[in-house]
């Protein structure tokens, strides 16, 4: 959209109306489309407009030149599930139980983005993963049947001094490193581009205004990639960097997280093959998104789409000898975030304040016009969205309690700052804390917890942790113990 266009739109809606629609619920009528496209498991870094010139996503890149990209958003659980609650729920996962992936919420009418959205006026739809158990989908109406199963709430720790290692769930993923022309993520994403493009397709300009979350499972494992996208990356994707001693001593959570993956089992060559294969799935899942923007840029309801790209969490990639998410280092807690729509905001933009995603949630509410509840956490990003210079609180929290460790722990980020604690997991062991300064040591290579001269920062950033929490971890571990040891009521 050109500038004297904008300025003509904002003219239409007149000069004093302009406040309210930058900071406030937006008028009826000025209530967009909201397309949200949520991959799983994409490491932020392995993307074009990440400035990555090794990775070939050109579709997001597109999206990229046309939106707003922050380039410092997180995750609030890097685990499948707990992540997607949260971007239901709009809360952090220790205030919904939302512990693992054999999580739901307390139940089926709780709250939710979809449910406050409908309320406002939209039509809520849901095509691809969500990970809902088969008796929830939480306000949404289905396109497909993606989302099976049932959640029993239980979850299975390490106990602090076990050292077993398994090795046969390593090997086992490690046969997902292939090469085919489909597989269990390709057969579903397709599902999703074609399910998705439809109903865009047929969708009126007229009528209530729609919510729609597309659902994709790459570039998430197992690593299964046809050769033609595989071909590019042989040879050119570069090792985990791994300082000598830096994976022997890192904190006990992710020795652990270590042996219930059995990650020893990823030697150089698997490892270099397991990185080949995933810019090559990255490909392949922008190729899938490009299809959809596509079928929206043809559709009828494309200038009024707001379109917002993100994913779960990330994927470690071998980094600090891990694989997966689970942990809160960069590449499994650092998520993208590009949301655009040239009807408002200027494309090729970049916002690098500290944000995550139940910020994410409170804007997508904010855009549709939505209240959303008294008790929910984060805070909207319009302001922040048309006008780089509005002040913004730089801050983002993120808690992994999953499984696979031994005692969970929690994150926060403030500025180049980033904190962790780890609650102490069994008597004899001590709680642990780790700090970065991601400025100056991008890849957290560099533990500056037990510096003396970081002692003030260290006590600050804890505290800031807590009262963004409510409670100290070492509460909300207890009580995830708790919950999950018994699980949920079972139907007779």
């Amino acid at each position: 959209m050109s500038t004297a266009q904008l300025v003509s739109r904002r003219e239409f809606l007149g000069a004093a109306a302009a406040p309210a629609i930058l900071r406030g619920p937006l008028r009826r009528r000025e209530q967009p489309n909201i397309l949200v496209i949520m991959s799983d498991e994409h490491n932020q870094r392995v993307a074009g407009f990440s400035g990555n010139r090794l990775a070939r996503t050109p579709n997001l890149d597109r999206l990229a030149a046309g939106g707003v990209t922050f380039e410092n958003c997180y995750t609030n659980s890097p685990l499948c599930v707990p992540s997607r609650l949260v971007f239901t729920a709009g809360k952090y996962i220790h205030r919904t139980g939302a512990w693992s992936n054999s999580s739901e919420l307390p139940r089926a009418g709780y709250p939710s983005i979809a449910g406050i959205l409908n309320r406002a006026g939209y039509e809520s739809y849901l095509c691809g993963k969500q990970h809902y158990a088969a008796s929830r989908r939480y306000g949404f109406t289905e396109i497909g049947d993606m989302n099976r199963g049932r959640k029993d709430g239980r979850l299975v720790r390490r106990a602090a001094g076990d050292t077993t290692v398994n090795r046969a769930g390593a090997r086992e993923r490690i046969k997902g490193i292939a090469v085919a022309e489909d597989s269990t993520i390709m057969s579903h994403d397709r599902r999703v581009t074609a399910g998705a493009a439809g109903f865009l397709s047929k969708r009126e300009a007229a009528g209530r205004p729609f919510f729609l979350f597309a659902g994709y499972l790459a570039p998430h494992f197992p690593l299964t990639v046809p050769q033609s996208y595989l071909d590019h990356f042989r040879g050119k994707v570069g090792m985990p960097n791994l300082p000598p001693g830096l994976v022997e001593h890192l904190p006990l959570n992710y020795q652990h997280l270590r042996r219930g993956f059995g990650l020893d089992e990823f030697d150089a060559s698997t490892t270099r093959r397991g990185r080949e294969h995933y810019y090559a799935l990255a490909e392949w899942m922008d190729a899938q998104l490009g299809q959809l923007l596509d079928a929206l840029a043809h559709s009828r309801v494309a200038r009024d789409t707001v379109v917002v790209y993100t994913t779960d969490h990330g994927e470690n990639m071998g980094e600090h000898g891990l694989w997966w998410k689970n942990c809160l280092f960069e590449h499994a807690a650092h998520i993208p975030l590009v949301v655009n729509w040239p009807e408002r905001w200027k494309g090729g933009a970049r916002r690098r304040g500290v944000c995550s995603m139940v910020d994410l949630v409170q804007t997508i509410a904010q855009l549709g016009g939505a209240q959303t509840p008294e008790d929910w956490d984060g805070d909207s990003l319009l302001g922040v969205l048309d006008d780089p210079k509005t002040r913004w609180k730089d801050m983002a929290v993120s808690q992994y309690y999953g499984h696979n460790i031994a005692s969970g722990f929690a994150m926060i980020r403030q500025g180049a700052w980033k904190y962790i604690y780890h609650s102490a997991p069994d008597a004899g062991y001590p709680a642990v804390r780790e700090l970065y300064d991601l400025a100056a040591d991008p890849d957290e290579l560099h533990d500056l917890a037990r510096a003396p001269e970081h002692r003030r920062r260290l006590d600050t950033m804890h505290a800031a942790l807590l009262r963004e929490l409510g409670e100290h971890p070492d509460v909300t571990e207890m009580r995830c113990r708790a919950e999950t040891s018994r699980g949920y009521p079972q139907p007779i």
